[in-house]
């Protein structure tokens, strides 16, 4: 039996998943308004996916010293993640092209030899509309697999009163299958 390779495993940093921090990108007292983005990773069958490690990754604010800019989160029992964030700016893309804010997403566990990449866009942002990927994809159905919707059943955690919390649920087969991204 050959050895994975890096295309095939999380790598070294697997153990971070365990480390709830990582899943905290304002830990180190990032400014903004921050948000909890929630959400449930399941398979084909609609069973919870209990072994995957969740990582987000967004462009505006900048990463710094007081925002990373990556989190990873396992998810749990359920095929839950949970991340605290801040809400993300819009970005050039593409010919200068403005995007709508999202934060990116990829999906690794067992079965996938390599990541899932995805996004999560805000309900209700005006800016939707434009947004060059959004609009490439012409079926609505498999446009709002892309789009986190408020939650308003979920609690933001401790300062839950002062935090939008954001749910987008990923299905990674299926009739409802979220839209992935090549890169």
């Amino acid at each position: 039996m050959a050895a994975a390779t890096a295309s095939q495993t999380v790598g070294p940093y697997w153990h971070l998943i365990h480390d709830p921090v990582w899943a905290d990108l304002t830990r180190f007292g990032a400014d903004g308004e921050k948000i909890v983005l929630i959400g449930t990773l399941s398979d084909g069958d609609g069973a919870p996916v209990s072994d995957a490690a969740v990582e987000i990754w967004q462009a505006e604010p900048p990463a710094s010293d007081s925002f990373p800019g990556f989190g990873r989160a396992a998810t749990d029992s359920a095929g839950r993640f949970r991340f605290l964030t801040v809400k993300p700016g819009p970005v050039p893309g593409r010919g200068n092209a403005l995007q709508a804010p999202h934060i990116a997403i990829t999906l690794l566990a067992r079965g996938l030899l390599r990541g899932l990449v995805t996004r999560a866009y805000f309900a209700g942002d005006p800016r939707n509309a434009a947004d060059p990927l959004l609009s490439s994809i012409e079926d609505p159905a498999r446009r709002a697999t892309l789009i986190a919707r408020r939650d308003l059943a979920e609690p933001g955690g401790e300062d839950a009163a002062q935090l939008e919390t954001w749910r987008l649920d990923i299905r990674l087969q299926g009739n409802t299958e979220t839209v992935f991204l090549e890169i």
